[in-house]
């Protein structure tokens, strides 16, 4: 099951300027209004690192404590801090969409044995569900990947109760790839008694000695 966090908001006026302690947001939802909040830094840094966007957070505003996903987010281009953040407020008895972070499991054959490197193609697949069935992440077991040949693919998943996969197709999440064995350089020797390439210079007989004599 997905954790329990908690955060705090408080209103947020339009005159507001912002520094480094707060950072604006906006609440929304279906069939709810929107409301301008801001969030200490510091205190949605250390919720966000565990929460992610697949955890439920109850959000303490104004009005009441209600229950959110952060749906987006913005940070500084240079210094990468948060400079905005979406809340939208979920109706625990509506499923909704979202995407879950797959962790993968377990060894694979091909990986131990055969020298294999594992190449992911997907880090998180998209799921409905009622949002008091959301997980942290989804376990991707690797230990079916015996050889180059095999592949986990999304309908292979094995997703926890309450969860349906929005798109049910035949992709690739995770396969292992064959390594790259590189060539050894080829050292080619002349012959004792070679002639030069075509068009190649060749020194005039007697030139070493011409020089010699200067």
């Amino acid at each position: 099951m997905a954790m329990e966090l908690k955060l705090a908001a408080e209103p947020r006026d339009k005159k507001d300027k912002f520094g480094p302690e707060f950072i604006p947001a906006v609440l929304y939802g279906k069939g709810v209004e929107n409301q301008n909040l801001k969030i200490k830094k510091s205190d949605f840094e250390k919720v966000f690192v565990k929460s992610g966007e697949s955890n439920l957070i109850e959000l303490a505003t104004p009005t009441g404590a209600v229950k959110v996903l952060v749906k987006d987010f913005t940070r500084d281009a240079l210094k990468n801090f948060f400079t905005h953040i979406d809340f939208y407020q979920v109706n625990m008895k509506e499923k909704i969409t979202t995407e879950i972070p797959l962790h993968f499991i377990g060894e694979s054959k091909a990986i131990k044995e055969l020298g294999g490197a594992l190449i992911k193609d997907m880090n998180a697949i998209e799921v409905e569900c009622l949002p008091g069935d959301l997980v942290d992440h989804i376990d991707v077991d690797i230990s079916v990947l015996n050889t180059y040949d095999d592949a986990i693919r999304v309908n292979d998943l094995k997703l926890p109760q309450g969860l349906a996969l929005v798109h049910h197709t035949n992709e690739v999440v995770a396969a292992v790839m064959e390594p790259k064995v590189e060539a050894e350089p080829v050292v080619v020797t002349p012959e004792a008694g070679a002639t030069p390439a075509e068009g190649a210079a060749v020194p005039a007989e007697g030139a070493k000695k011409e020089e010699g004599k200067k």
